[in-house]
């Protein structure tokens, strides 16, 4: 495990987003295997004590979040490493319950605020799903599904085949598809496509999808570069948006935190992208602020 699951490239002040999981094929069927008959809570000690504190010292992610940390929550150095340490915990944990998930393991989750979600599904109107890079939102892909409504989620092109065939595995019987963001930017006609048929999208609203349009916001007492093509997308159809969280509790425990962000639809265009990305990152500090530690964005969020 390392922050390479989510990589990101800097180039300049943009952060665009790789998402490839850390790992050979070969590795990850034998980590499927291995869960399939043992307790993830084995090998969440595993990686405490044998993984976690090499890559805080030789990664440069752990440097990122430790001033994280200090700058973003102003926490003493002493609170600012121990906090670092629990980050790297919680997310070698949630690398792990993907893995479990894969493996057939089941999770216990909460829901709250689904009614938002199912009155959605409901109606024959589109809508967009935003996430971010907190928590461990896949598992929302296995617990949120419409039988009446295709879900089409972002993922990237370029993942391990071992990750995107047990992904298509476990959404065989269910409505969720799959679109690929690729370097061509085809995805955007994808994506145009299912929301003229009344489907949803799903796409993280917190890091560059190729497109290098951003919105400079103000986030946990500093302005920082959010995506602008979600919110467009968005605010192109007037369509409903909800943001889309899911938060570990418990060592087998998540939490599912649905809300809707409001926006006026009959705003000149360039408001409602405004009035939406403003939106989204209130409820995305409000959501980091009650859980700091699930922050995994390991590279300066703010340059």
């Amino acid at each position: 495990m390392n922050e390479a699951q989510h990589a990101v490239s800097d180039k300049g002040n943009q952060k665009t987003w790789a998402g490839v999981t850390i790992g050979t094929s070969r590795m990850h069927r034998w980590l499927i295997a291995v869960l399939r008959h043992t307790d993830v809570r084995i090998w969440y000690v595993f990686a405490a004590i044998f993984v976690v504190p090499p890559c805080i010292v030789f990664r440069p992610g752990g440097r990122h979040i430790y001033r994280f940390f200090r700058q973003r929550f102003n926490y003493s150095p002493l609170k600012a490493a121990w906090k670092t340490y629990a980050n790297h915990c919680l997310f070698s944990q949630v690398v792990i319950d993907r893995f479990a998930m894969y493996a057939g393991k089941h999770f216990r989750t909460e829901m709250d605020g689904y009614e938002h979600y199912k009155k959605l599904t409901a109606g024959s109107a589109a809508f967009v799903q935003l996430s971010a890079h907190i928590g461990n939102y896949e598992l929302a892909g296995y617990t949120l599904t419409a039988d009446t409504k295709p879900f089409n989620a972002l993922v990237f092109a370029g993942e391990k085949a071992t990750v995107m065939t047990n992904r298509d595995r476990l959404f065989h019987h269910s409505n969720i598809r799959m679109i690929a963001v690729k370097s061509d930017m085809s995805h955007i006609f994808e994506i145009e496509r299912v929301l003229q048929n009344g489907e949803t999208v799903s796409m993280p609203a917190d890091r560059m999808l190729g497109s290098k349009k951003s919105l400079r916001l103000p986030f946990l007492g500093k302005e920082a570069a959010f995506p602008q093509g979600p919110f467009s997308v968005a605010a192109m159809h007037s369509l409903d948006v909800l943001t889309v969280n899911v938060m570990k509790t418990a060592p087998l425990r998540y939490k599912i935190i649905i809300r809707p962000l409001d926006y006026d639809k009959a705003a000149p265009r360039k408001a409602q992208i405004s009035q939406l990305a403003k939106a989204y990152v209130a409820e995305l500090e409000r959501i980091v602020r009650r859980y700091p530690t699930q922050w995994y964005n390991y590279f300066d969020f703010w340059a």
